[in-house]
Protein backbone atom coordinates (compact mmCIF):
# COMPACT_ATOMS: atom_id res chain seq x y z
CA UNK A 1 0.00 0.00 0.00
CA UNK A 2 1.28 3.60 -0.45
CA UNK A 3 2.56 5.32 2.39
CA UNK A 4 -0.01 8.17 2.68
CA UNK A 5 -4.14 7.82 2.94
CA UNK A 6 -5.69 7.73 -0.33
CA UNK A 7 -9.43 9.00 0.68
CA UNK A 8 -10.49 9.70 -2.96
CA UNK A 9 -9.81 8.92 -6.54
CA UNK A 10 -6.36 10.24 -6.91
CA UNK A 11 -3.74 10.43 -10.01
CA UNK A 12 -0.49 9.06 -8.55
CA UNK A 13 2.51 10.16 -10.84
CA UNK A 14 6.06 8.08 -10.81
CA UNK A 15 8.22 10.67 -11.46
CA UNK A 16 11.29 7.80 -12.01
CA UNK A 17 9.11 6.47 -14.43
CA UNK A 18 8.32 9.48 -16.23
CA UNK A 19 12.04 10.84 -16.05
CA UNK A 20 13.17 7.56 -17.82
CA UNK A 21 10.97 8.33 -20.76
CA UNK A 22 12.02 11.97 -20.80
CA UNK A 23 15.83 10.52 -20.41
CA UNK A 24 14.70 7.68 -23.25
CA UNK A 25 13.37 10.38 -25.89
CA UNK A 26 15.94 13.39 -25.49
CA UNK A 27 18.60 10.87 -25.50
CA UNK A 28 17.12 9.29 -28.83
CA UNK A 29 16.50 12.59 -30.47
CA UNK A 30 19.86 13.71 -29.24
CA UNK A 31 22.23 10.54 -31.07
CA UNK A 32 19.75 11.25 -34.32
CA UNK A 33 20.68 14.94 -34.35
CA UNK A 34 17.22 15.99 -34.03
CA UNK A 35 16.24 18.54 -31.76
CA UNK A 36 12.95 17.39 -29.11
CA UNK A 37 10.36 20.40 -28.74
CA UNK A 38 7.78 18.05 -27.03
CA UNK A 39 4.21 18.50 -26.71
CA UNK A 40 2.87 19.84 -22.96
CA UNK A 41 -0.55 19.08 -23.21
CA UNK A 42 0.26 15.65 -22.17
CA UNK A 43 1.20 16.23 -18.62
CA UNK A 44 0.03 20.21 -18.76
CA UNK A 45 2.73 21.06 -15.40
CA UNK A 46 5.43 23.05 -14.75
CA UNK A 47 6.85 20.84 -12.21
CA UNK A 48 7.01 18.43 -14.94
CA UNK A 49 8.22 21.45 -17.30
CA UNK A 50 11.19 21.60 -14.95
CA UNK A 51 12.03 17.98 -14.87
CA UNK A 52 12.25 18.72 -18.88
CA UNK A 53 14.93 20.86 -18.69
CA UNK A 54 17.05 18.83 -17.00
CA UNK A 55 17.51 16.68 -20.10
CA UNK A 56 18.14 19.91 -22.27
CA UNK A 57 14.36 20.64 -23.21
CA UNK A 58 14.12 24.09 -24.27
CA UNK A 59 11.70 24.37 -26.71
CA UNK A 60 7.96 23.15 -26.39
CA UNK A 61 4.37 22.87 -27.94
CA UNK A 62 1.29 23.31 -26.52
CA UNK A 63 -2.31 23.49 -27.52
CA UNK A 64 -3.56 26.90 -26.53
CA UNK A 65 -2.92 30.01 -26.11
CA UNK A 66 -4.31 29.20 -21.96
CA UNK A 67 -1.58 26.41 -21.69
CA UNK A 68 0.96 28.95 -23.37
CA UNK A 69 0.45 31.42 -20.44
CA UNK A 70 0.96 29.14 -18.51
CA UNK A 71 4.14 28.02 -19.01
CA UNK A 72 5.36 32.08 -20.53
CA UNK A 73 8.26 33.30 -18.55
CA UNK A 74 9.55 29.69 -17.65
CA UNK A 75 12.65 30.45 -19.54
CA UNK A 76 11.88 28.45 -22.59
CA UNK A 77 13.24 29.57 -26.33
CA UNK A 78 10.39 29.45 -28.13
CA UNK A 79 6.45 28.16 -27.35
CA UNK A 80 4.81 26.72 -30.23
CA UNK A 81 1.26 26.75 -30.38
CA UNK A 82 0.49 23.69 -32.24
CA UNK A 83 -3.03 24.09 -33.08
CA UNK A 84 -4.58 25.97 -36.19
CA UNK A 85 -4.05 29.29 -34.99
CA UNK A 86 -7.85 30.50 -33.73
CA UNK A 87 -8.70 34.52 -35.57
CA UNK A 88 -10.89 35.03 -32.31
CA UNK A 89 -7.58 35.08 -30.29
CA UNK A 90 -4.90 37.65 -32.52
CA UNK A 91 -5.10 39.90 -29.68
CA UNK A 92 -3.58 37.51 -27.05
CA UNK A 93 -0.74 37.32 -28.99
CA UNK A 94 0.36 40.80 -27.32
CA UNK A 95 -0.20 39.13 -24.21
CA UNK A 96 3.28 37.05 -25.00
CA UNK A 97 5.67 39.73 -25.04
CA UNK A 98 8.32 38.75 -23.76
CA UNK A 99 8.13 34.89 -24.47
CA UNK A 100 8.88 34.11 -28.38
CA UNK A 101 6.27 32.38 -29.64
CA UNK A 102 5.24 30.34 -32.87
CA UNK A 103 1.51 29.26 -34.48
CA UNK A 104 0.36 27.48 -36.82
CA UNK A 105 -0.95 28.51 -40.17
CA UNK A 106 -3.48 26.10 -42.40
CA UNK A 107 -4.98 28.82 -45.12
CA UNK A 108 -4.91 31.99 -46.52
CA UNK A 109 -7.64 33.79 -44.75
CA UNK A 110 -5.79 33.60 -41.28
CA UNK A 111 -2.34 34.21 -42.83
CA UNK A 112 -4.14 37.40 -44.14
CA UNK A 113 -5.67 38.65 -41.12
CA UNK A 114 -2.19 37.79 -39.11
CA UNK A 115 -0.01 39.78 -41.34
CA UNK A 116 -2.18 42.61 -40.77
CA UNK A 117 -2.31 42.60 -37.23
CA UNK A 118 0.63 41.10 -35.75
CA UNK A 119 2.95 43.91 -34.41
CA UNK A 120 5.60 41.82 -32.85
CA UNK A 121 7.93 39.13 -33.65
CA UNK A 122 6.48 35.75 -34.03
CA UNK A 123 7.34 32.51 -35.60
CA UNK A 124 4.94 30.16 -37.99
CA UNK A 125 4.85 26.78 -39.07
CA UNK A 126 2.55 26.12 -42.13
CA UNK A 127 0.65 22.68 -40.97
CA UNK A 128 0.63 19.54 -43.45
CA UNK A 129 -1.79 17.51 -43.92
CA UNK A 130 0.10 13.89 -45.48
CA UNK A 131 -2.62 11.77 -44.89
CA UNK A 132 -4.50 12.42 -41.75
CA UNK A 133 -7.43 14.32 -42.61
CA UNK A 134 -8.16 16.27 -39.51
CA UNK A 135 -6.51 19.44 -40.26
CA UNK A 136 -3.47 21.04 -42.41
CA UNK A 137 -2.62 21.82 -46.17
CA UNK A 138 -2.75 19.19 -48.13
CA UNK A 139 1.00 18.03 -48.95
CA UNK A 140 0.09 18.39 -52.62
CA UNK A 141 -1.36 21.73 -52.38
CA UNK A 142 1.39 24.36 -53.42
CA UNK A 143 -1.16 26.92 -53.95
CA UNK A 144 -2.56 27.01 -50.59
CA UNK A 145 1.14 26.81 -49.08
CA UNK A 146 2.41 29.69 -51.52
CA UNK A 147 -0.35 31.78 -50.82
CA UNK A 148 0.02 31.92 -46.90
CA UNK A 149 4.03 32.28 -47.51
CA UNK A 150 2.96 35.50 -49.72
CA UNK A 151 0.93 37.08 -47.79
CA UNK A 152 2.05 36.68 -44.76
CA UNK A 153 5.93 38.10 -46.38
CA UNK A 154 3.70 41.23 -46.01
CA UNK A 155 4.41 41.34 -42.43
CA UNK A 156 8.19 41.46 -41.21
CA UNK A 157 7.55 40.47 -38.03
CA UNK A 158 6.32 37.07 -38.99
CA UNK A 159 9.19 34.40 -39.52
CA UNK A 160 8.50 31.24 -41.34
CA UNK A 161 9.65 28.58 -39.41
CA UNK A 162 9.30 25.81 -41.74
CA UNK A 163 6.73 22.66 -41.73
CA UNK A 164 4.34 20.71 -39.04
CA UNK A 165 3.06 17.20 -39.32
CA UNK A 166 0.92 15.49 -36.65
CA UNK A 167 0.33 11.63 -37.67
CA UNK A 168 -2.86 11.55 -35.66
CA UNK A 169 -3.42 8.19 -37.41
CA UNK A 170 -0.36 6.42 -36.22
CA UNK A 171 -2.46 5.97 -32.89
CA UNK A 172 -4.88 3.99 -34.75
CA UNK A 173 -2.10 1.21 -36.44
CA UNK A 174 0.17 -1.47 -35.96
CA UNK A 175 3.58 -1.34 -36.53
CA UNK A 176 3.48 -1.91 -39.69
CA UNK A 177 1.10 1.06 -40.58
CA UNK A 178 3.13 3.50 -38.44
CA UNK A 179 6.04 2.51 -40.64
CA UNK A 180 3.84 3.07 -43.72
CA UNK A 181 2.51 6.39 -42.24
CA UNK A 182 6.41 7.58 -41.16
CA UNK A 183 7.53 7.01 -44.76
CA UNK A 184 4.54 8.72 -45.88
CA UNK A 185 5.34 11.72 -44.21
CA UNK A 186 9.30 11.58 -45.09
CA UNK A 187 8.15 11.96 -48.50
CA UNK A 188 6.18 14.66 -47.57
CA UNK A 189 8.83 16.58 -46.04
CA UNK A 190 11.47 15.73 -48.46
CA UNK A 191 9.17 17.30 -51.24
CA UNK A 192 8.55 20.71 -49.63
CA UNK A 193 12.09 20.82 -49.02
CA UNK A 194 13.15 20.17 -52.45
CA UNK A 195 10.53 23.21 -53.49
CA UNK A 196 11.08 25.70 -50.63
CA UNK A 197 14.36 25.33 -49.00
CA UNK A 198 16.04 27.35 -51.41
CA UNK A 199 14.34 29.97 -50.77
CA UNK A 200 14.15 29.46 -47.15
CA UNK A 201 17.36 27.89 -45.80
CA UNK A 202 16.71 27.69 -42.68
CA UNK A 203 13.26 25.75 -42.33
CA UNK A 204 12.57 22.92 -40.53
CA UNK A 205 10.63 20.11 -40.55
CA UNK A 206 8.47 18.62 -37.54
CA UNK A 207 6.52 15.48 -37.14
CA UNK A 208 4.72 15.55 -33.97
CA UNK A 209 3.31 11.87 -33.10
CA UNK A 210 4.31 9.90 -30.06
CA UNK A 211 4.32 6.74 -31.87
CA UNK A 212 6.26 7.51 -34.93
CA UNK A 213 9.07 8.89 -32.54
CA UNK A 214 9.05 5.99 -30.07
CA UNK A 215 9.34 3.05 -32.67
CA UNK A 216 10.85 4.72 -35.79
CA UNK A 217 14.79 5.06 -36.30
CA UNK A 218 15.24 6.26 -39.73
CA UNK A 219 13.97 10.15 -39.23
CA UNK A 220 15.88 11.36 -42.72
CA UNK A 221 13.80 14.84 -43.54
CA UNK A 222 12.86 15.75 -40.61
CA UNK A 223 14.61 18.02 -38.39
CA UNK A 224 12.26 18.09 -35.14
CA UNK A 225 10.25 15.88 -33.16
CA UNK A 226 7.47 16.99 -31.19
CA UNK A 227 5.83 13.97 -29.48
CA UNK A 228 3.87 14.46 -26.06
CA UNK A 229 2.05 11.31 -25.05
CA UNK A 230 5.40 9.46 -24.40
CA UNK A 231 6.23 11.31 -21.22
CA UNK A 232 3.64 9.55 -19.53
CA UNK A 233 2.71 6.70 -22.15
CA UNK A 234 -0.32 4.67 -21.53
CA UNK A 235 -2.46 2.00 -22.43
CA UNK A 236 -3.29 3.04 -26.37
CA UNK A 237 0.29 2.96 -26.67
CA UNK A 238 1.46 -0.06 -25.01
CA UNK A 239 -1.12 -1.98 -27.03
CA UNK A 240 0.38 -0.21 -30.24
CA UNK A 241 3.72 -1.28 -29.04
CA UNK A 242 5.54 2.40 -28.57
CA UNK A 243 6.13 1.32 -24.42
CA UNK A 244 5.48 -1.43 -22.45
CA UNK A 245 2.53 -0.92 -19.64
CA UNK A 246 6.23 -0.46 -17.30
CA UNK A 247 6.56 2.14 -18.59
CA UNK A 248 3.24 4.12 -18.34
CA UNK A 249 3.97 6.90 -15.94
CA UNK A 250 0.76 7.23 -14.06
CA UNK A 251 -1.85 5.67 -12.19
CA UNK A 252 -5.69 6.57 -10.57
CA UNK A 253 -5.83 5.27 -7.53
CA UNK A 254 -8.90 4.13 -6.43
CA UNK A 255 -10.74 3.13 -3.32
CA UNK A 256 -12.60 -0.64 -3.36
CA UNK A 257 -16.39 -0.16 -2.49
CA UNK A 258 -17.51 -3.28 -2.87
CA UNK A 259 -16.09 -7.02 -3.67
CA UNK A 260 -18.38 -9.31 -5.86
CA UNK A 261 -17.45 -12.90 -4.38
CA UNK A 262 -18.37 -15.53 -6.68
CA UNK A 263 -18.92 -12.75 -9.68
CA UNK A 264 -15.36 -12.07 -9.96
CA UNK A 265 -15.80 -8.19 -9.64
CA UNK A 266 -14.81 -5.71 -7.76
CA UNK A 267 -16.28 -2.12 -7.71
CA UNK A 268 -13.84 1.43 -7.47
CA UNK A 269 -14.76 4.44 -6.53
CA UNK A 270 -13.25 6.00 -10.35
CA UNK A 271 -15.09 6.61 -13.57
CA UNK A 272 -15.42 8.36 -16.23
CA UNK A 273 -14.98 11.96 -14.39
CA UNK A 274 -12.22 10.16 -13.30
CA UNK A 275 -10.57 8.45 -16.27
CA UNK A 276 -12.69 9.84 -19.33
CA UNK A 277 -14.25 6.81 -21.35
CA UNK A 278 -11.59 6.41 -23.74
CA UNK A 279 -11.35 2.60 -24.31
CA UNK A 280 -9.47 -0.40 -25.48
CA UNK A 281 -11.24 -3.78 -27.62
CA UNK A 282 -10.14 -6.59 -27.52
CA UNK A 283 -12.06 -9.16 -29.26
CA UNK A 284 -14.99 -7.41 -28.09
CA UNK A 285 -14.31 -7.15 -24.38
CA UNK A 286 -14.26 -3.34 -23.35
CA UNK A 287 -11.56 -2.32 -21.25
CA UNK A 288 -11.52 1.12 -19.95
CA UNK A 289 -8.01 0.95 -17.68
CA UNK A 290 -5.94 -2.26 -16.30
CA UNK A 291 -5.13 -3.06 -12.41
CA UNK A 292 -1.89 -1.88 -10.12
CA UNK A 293 -1.32 -3.18 -7.06
CA UNK A 294 0.50 -0.07 -4.98
CA UNK A 295 3.78 -1.24 -2.62
CA UNK A 296 5.48 1.65 -0.55
CA UNK A 297 7.04 3.70 -3.53
CA UNK A 298 5.75 2.10 -6.70
CA UNK A 299 3.08 -0.92 -7.97
CA UNK A 300 3.46 -3.69 -9.57
CA UNK A 301 1.09 -4.97 -12.35
CA UNK A 302 -0.52 -8.29 -11.34
CA UNK A 303 0.51 -11.62 -13.17
CA UNK A 304 -2.71 -12.06 -14.27
CA UNK A 305 -4.60 -9.25 -15.77
CA UNK A 306 -7.30 -7.31 -14.27
CA UNK A 307 -9.16 -4.87 -16.16
CA UNK A 308 -12.32 -1.92 -15.84
CA UNK A 309 -15.09 -3.73 -18.09
CA UNK A 310 -17.39 -0.97 -17.57
CA UNK A 311 -17.51 2.19 -16.01
CA UNK A 312 -20.25 4.94 -15.50
CA UNK A 313 -19.74 8.30 -14.40
CA UNK A 314 -17.79 7.70 -10.48
CA UNK A 315 -17.97 3.53 -10.60
CA UNK A 316 -16.21 1.38 -12.27
CA UNK A 317 -16.59 -2.11 -12.23
CA UNK A 318 -13.26 -4.22 -12.47
CA UNK A 319 -12.74 -8.19 -13.82
CA UNK A 320 -10.83 -10.00 -11.52
CA UNK A 321 -9.29 -13.10 -11.25
CA UNK A 322 -9.30 -15.21 -8.84
CA UNK A 323 -6.31 -14.09 -7.01
CA UNK A 324 -6.80 -10.71 -6.85
CA UNK A 325 -10.45 -11.25 -5.33
CA UNK A 326 -8.34 -13.18 -2.81
CA UNK A 327 -6.32 -10.14 -2.18
CA UNK A 328 -8.57 -6.82 -2.49
CA UNK A 329 -10.81 -6.27 0.29
CA UNK A 330 -13.04 -3.49 0.82
CA UNK A 331 -11.52 0.04 1.99
CA UNK A 332 -8.27 -0.76 -0.03
CA UNK A 333 -6.68 1.67 -2.75
CA UNK A 334 -5.94 -0.32 -6.31
CA UNK A 335 -4.42 1.72 -8.81
CA UNK A 336 -5.77 1.61 -13.07
CA UNK A 337 -3.69 2.36 -15.54
CA UNK A 338 -5.35 4.58 -17.94
CA UNK A 339 -6.16 4.04 -21.74
CA UNK A 340 -5.56 7.48 -22.37
CA UNK A 341 -3.14 9.87 -20.15
CA UNK A 342 -3.82 13.10 -21.85
CA UNK A 343 -7.40 12.51 -20.68
CA UNK A 344 -7.07 11.12 -17.30
CA UNK A 345 -4.88 13.79 -16.40
CA UNK A 346 -7.28 16.76 -17.74
CA UNK A 347 -10.12 14.95 -16.15
CA UNK A 348 -7.56 14.44 -12.39
CA UNK A 349 -6.64 17.72 -12.82
CA UNK A 350 -3.25 17.61 -10.67
CA UNK A 351 -0.86 14.52 -9.26
CA UNK A 352 0.19 12.92 -6.09
CA UNK A 353 4.00 11.43 -6.58
CA UNK A 354 4.90 8.46 -4.68
CA UNK A 355 6.40 10.77 -1.90
CA UNK A 356 2.97 12.13 -1.76
CA UNK A 357 3.83 15.82 -3.09
CA UNK A 358 1.36 17.32 -4.81
CA UNK A 359 2.20 18.27 -8.62
CA UNK A 360 0.62 21.00 -10.43
CA UNK A 361 -1.79 20.76 -13.74
CA UNK A 362 -2.95 23.89 -15.37
CA UNK A 363 -6.61 22.83 -14.91
CA UNK A 364 -6.20 22.26 -11.32
CA UNK A 365 -5.62 24.41 -8.10
CA UNK A 366 -2.93 24.02 -6.22
CA UNK A 367 -3.58 23.54 -2.55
Amino acid sequence: MLDFQIKNPTLILDEAICRRNLKKMAVKAKSLNLKLAPHFKTHQSLKVAEWCKDYEIDEISVSSFRMAFYFRDRGFKNIHIAFPFNPLLIEDLSLMQGQPVSIQLVNEEVARLVSQKVERSIGFFIEIDAGYGRTGVPVENFEVIDNILRVIAENKNMNFKGFYIHAGHTYHANLEGIKKIHKENQEAFRVLKAKYQSQYPELVCRSGDTPSASLMENFDHIDELGPGNFVFYDLTQAAIGSCNKEDIAVALASPVVDVKVGKNEILIHGGGVHLSKDVLNDNEVKNFGEVVLFEKDKWIIPAERAFLKSISQEHGLIHAPDALMERIKIGDVIGILPIHSCMTADCMRSYRTLDNDLIDHLEGTMK
